[in-house]
């Protein structure tokens, strides 16, 4: 390695100092969703879990929500089930919530706490019923009413449950699945969860890792990357048809953050070698953040 790379190592490390100070203490929360879940290539997911496991490193309380819906998807398959979507959202029968349940527990929660810990960080795997209360879900992004089946709306984080586990030096993985009011398990989607807890929790940042760059003014041109987006520009975007169905429910949750006390929200691609890394510890960073204004 010649003198120039190093110098150029410095200087990212320097670059890095005055955020790393600045965050050191606060809580982040990281929803884990998107296709990259289920890439291949074990070293897609495995970047994730390095960025994470940095997080915690240099002080950062990092609390992870994680999706799974392609997961749940093959298991409803191989039992037999049917996957049914009204308006985008999936369907879940009483038959269904117990695959779903399991798929998201025992299977894609251990997945992402083994990924965590292979990068050196302490996960520990939160059942989501054991701190999201929620009701049945009664009406669409769109205020339309549906029924769902064993879907829910969190109404309650049990945000002590989840401090304890970050006073205990452990980075806490929730599964998105509510108890309902009926003490039985209710599918909750995975953005709105993450959304909710960084409330309760008054993060500091929430992150929304997916599949896209972030959001884009032509959603058909990924060179037209959206790198700050203020609350009052939502509206006008919204009509544009700029931020549609895929990006509703995860733009609709940072306004909900950010109105409650979240700082900031950002959508980074999961895809992208260290994305949450380059995003918070960078000038420039390389995805969207939503912000006050």
């Amino acid at each position: 390695m010649n003198v120039a790379e190093i110098t150029a190592k410095a200087k990212v490390l320097l670059e890095a100092l005055p955020y790393i100070q600045g965050f050191r203490g606060s809580t982040f929360v990281v929803k884990y969703g998107g296709s990259f879940m289920d890439d291949p290539d074990p070293g897609v997911r495995q970047s994730v879990a390095y960025d994470i496991a940095f997080l915690a490193a240099v002080g950062i309380n990092v609390v992870v929500v994680h999706g799974g819906g392609k997961a749940i998807t093959r298991a409803m398959a191989e039992s037999g089930l049917e996957t049914q979507f009204i308006n985008g959202l999936r369907v879940t029968t009483e038959a269904a919530v117990t695959v779903v349940k399991h798929t998201l527990d025992a299977v894609v929660n251990k997945g992402v706490c083994e990924a965590i810990a292979a990068a050196g960080g302490r996960p520990r795997g939160l059942p989501g019923d054991s701190v999201l209360v929620c009701e049945k879900l009664l009406t669409d992004e769109e205020g339309t009413p549906v029924d769902l089946g064993f879907v829910g709306d969190v109404t309650e984080v049990k945000a002590k449950l989840i401090k304890k586990a970050i006073s205990e030096g452990f980075v806490p993985v929730i599964s998105p699945v509510a108890l309902g009011h009926d003490g039985k398990p209710y599918n909750v989607n995975a953005d709105l969860v993450a959304a909710r807890v960084a409330s309760v929790l008054r993060a500091r940042r929430l992150v929304f890792m997916s599949d896209v760059p972030g959001l884009l003014a032509d959603p058909a041109n990924p060179e037209s990357l959206i790198s700050t987006l203020k609350v009052s520009q939502v509206d006008k975007l919204k009509k544009r048809g700029v931020i549609g169905k895929g990006m509703l429910p995860k733009v609709h949750s940072a306004m909900r953050a950010l109105h409650e006390g979240v700082r900031r929200v950002h959508f980074v691609d999961g895809r992208l070698p260290h994305s949450i890394l380059l995003e918070i510890f960078t000038d420039e960073g390389i995805g969207t953040e939503i912000v006050h204004g």
